[in-house]
């Protein structure tokens, strides 16, 4: 569709677009006052873009929203979700109808914090709309485990939920990615080398792609790690432990526990209390890890006040 422009009428040697359109198309003249343009904001809008749930887990996005108001409380909070899935199921915003309506509101620099654990395949994506979204200057922060020195710093809180050596196994639930050809692989791979070069009875797996969960469940079973740890912990390296902690990993049927539990391991998974409701701990519940986030998105804010 092009863009719709006023005709110009010419009387003699003066037009009359000036009059019609400084007069009617002023925010205060009469077209200005029917299309309600909104006066240019000043400041960023922050929009948290989150993969989106429709389980037991959203209590998370509530204790990320809480952490921005507090924290960033002159800015306006947006939300978008990237699983079109969940939006068409849920009635959700995309990340461009976010980003419409934060333009239409008034914005012209826009910082997106995304809820991703990893820079896979979904950051790519988003970063993808928000460079190429007309109208708006968008500032796309990292996400949790970007660098290496964020691995470490999350794995050390983290670590406060491994069982020790002698109490037991752990084995670090990874999302992963189903691409081969994925450059986010080699991170899953790295964290995979990591814990086991840093812990002797941490193990990670990932749910889809590399390391494989059925090749890591085999090496458990092979190696008779169940002799040398009676227990084994599922610890979920993801935001929002939702539905795939729910089936994939402690489901009753098919999953990482009863395979755990056929070797003679006795299984557990981290748990939280929240608002009198029990939920699977995903990284959502500690509080250091929301206060990364927040470090990633002042960063940007004061990266949008310079360019």
């Amino acid at each position: 569709m092009g863009i719709i422009t006023w005709p110009i009428f010419k009387t003699g040697s003066t037009t009359q677009d000036e009059s019609i359109l400084g007069k009617h198309m002023h925010q205060h003249g009469y077209i200005g006052r029917k299309m309600r343009i909104p006066k240019l904001k000043t400041k960023p809008a922050i929009i948290v873009a989150a993969f989106g749930t429709s389980s037991r887990a959203k209590a998370p996005l509530a204790i990320f929203q809480a952490a921005l108001e507090e924290q960033f409380p002159d800015h306006e909070i947006f939300w978008a979700y990237t699983s079109e899935i969940i939006c068409r199921k849920l009635e959700l915003p995309t990340i461009k109808e976010t980003l419409a309506k934060v333009e239409a509101a008034g914005y012209r620099k826009a910082v997106v914090q995304p809820l991703h654990i990893f820079p896979g395949t979904e950051y790519q994506q988003l970063a993808e709309t928000c460079e190429y979204f007309p109208g708006l200057r968008v500032f796309l922060c990292e996400t949790l485990l970007h660098r290496w020195d964020f691995v470490n710093r999350t794995l050390a809180v983290v670590e406060k939920d491994f069982l020790t050596a002698d109490q037991g196994l752990n084995l670090l639930a990874l999302h992963g990615t189903p691409l081969a050809a994925d450059p986010v692989t080699i991170a899953y791979l790295g964290l995979s080398q990591l814990v086991s070069d840093l812990y002797p009875n941490v193990l990670a797996a990932s749910i889809e792609g590399i390391p494989d969960h059925t090749a890591v469940l085999s090496r458990i079973k092979r190696e008779k790690l169940a002799d040398q740890y009676p227990k084994a912990r599922i610890i979920p390296m993801m935001y929002m432990a939702g539905m795939h902690a729910e089936k994939d990993l402690m489901g009753e049927t098919d999953s990482w526990r009863t395979e755990l539990e056929d070797m003679g391991f006795s299984v557990d998974f981290p748990l939280v209390e929240y608002e009198n409701n029990t939920y699977f701990k995903g990284l959502a519940y500690y509080p250091e890890l929301i206060s990364f986030f927040m470090d990633r998105l002042q960063r940007s804010l004061k990266l949008a006040k310079l360019f």
